[in-house]
């Protein structure tokens, strides 16, 4: 079960000068959840960590994690918390090993306790093979891991991820995503995960928040939220024929629930608000048609985010327009005035 709050943000607001980084956030995470913080870059995701972790003041609002208030109790937080920056950094002449050994001796492992832990740490992330290897030999996804057993050292309740898989190679990227999925699952730990990787993000998270110019958009399943968006249409089908489709779209719309069609010579796209693929596959049959293809879409989180966006955009220019209509009204009126 899923139901303890691990994450409580309320309100929270983080201005430099007339910067607005973080705009009121209100987000939960619960214990056990993989979530995942989209945005690009300066959205304010890195802000909105740094004051999880008591690192920055927040101009406003309250952030707490494992039920400490992060701005009046970092320091009980850092024990609670393990954090990946972006980049994360090891001493090159150091073996992963000696690396790693030193990093549980800062978080006061025992020295009759720390070489055990540490190798203990090397072989969950899948860096057995390289523990007497010197870190500035490591390519950039084998930092990640090493970076990832620095956090699990001192055995946290909380993960905070920043941009973990930025510069690492495709396959790198598939087995560390499936590294945080079996931290996970085998020892519940709640992961805060922050990307612009959204098909990556995609993968691994339970639910997404979407952050844009400092506010949360929207947040939610993957799922919750393409049916939020994309209610007028959510279910589409595309049927793809041997030869052009030479009818008319009329009759495909009177079949049940169907709300749009759109012909390109030998595809069909059908657009309907349920799901009724067996209907349409027995049209294109009746009709003598060869049918060679049926492919029902389904929104990922580049379309969830890409509408979102547009949203957001749309929002600002509707905003700026009444400004500066407001503002043309005030100046006339004091010009008529005059």
């Amino acid at each position: 079960m899923m139901e303890q709050a691990i994450i409580a943000i309320h309100g929270l607001s983080k201005t430099y000068g007339s910067l607005k980084a973080v705009d009121n956030l209100n987000l939960t995470i619960r214990q056990g959840e993989i979530f995942g913080l989209l945005g690009p870059n300066g959205a304010g995701k890195s802000t909105t960590i740094l004051m999880l972790l008591g690192l920055t003041e927040p101009t406003a609002g309250t952030a707490h994690i494992c039920g400490l208030d992060a701005s009046r109790n970092p320091i009980p937080v850092k024990r609670k918390v393990g954090y990946m920056p972006d980049n994360v950094g090891f001493y090159n002449e150091l073996s992963a090993l000696e690396n790693l050994k030193y990093i549980g001796r800062l978080n006061g492992i025992p020295e009759n306790e720390v070489e055990n832990t540490a190798r203990e740490m090397l072989i969950s992330v899948g860096l057995e093979s390289a523990i007497h290897k010197k870190a500035g030999t490591f390519s950039r996804g084998m930092k990640q891991r090493l970076g990832l057993a620095d956090v699990l050292i001192k055995r946290p309740e909380v993960i905070i991820l920043d941009e973990p898989t930025l510069g690492i190679d495709p396959a790198g990227v598939r087995d560390f995503l499936e590294l945080i999925r079996q931290l996970n699952q085998e020892q519940g730990i709640t992961i805060l995960l922050s990307s612009h990787h959204l098909h990556q993000v995609q993968q691994v998270c339970s639910r997404v928040g979407i952050f844009v110019g400092g506010r949360l958009l929207a947040e939610g399943s993957v799922e919750t939220l393409a049916a939020n968006l994309f209610q007028a249409d959510p279910h589409v089908v595309q049927v793809t024929l041997r030869n052009a489709f030479k009818a008319s779209s009329e009759e495909l719309l009177q079949l049940p629930g169907v709300t749009k069609v759109s012909i390109a010579d030998a595809s069909v796209e059908i657009s309907g608000q349920q799901d009724i693929t067996p209907e349409i596959v027995r049209y294109f049959v009746h009709k003598g048609c060869d049918v060679t293809g049926v492919q029902k879409r389904t929104y990922g989180l580049d379309e969830i985010y890409q509408r979102y966006f547009e949203n957001n955009l749309k929002d600002k220019e509707v905003h700026n327009e009444q400004s500066t209509g407001l503002f043309q009204r005030s100046f006339l009126s004091r010009f008529k005035k005059r």
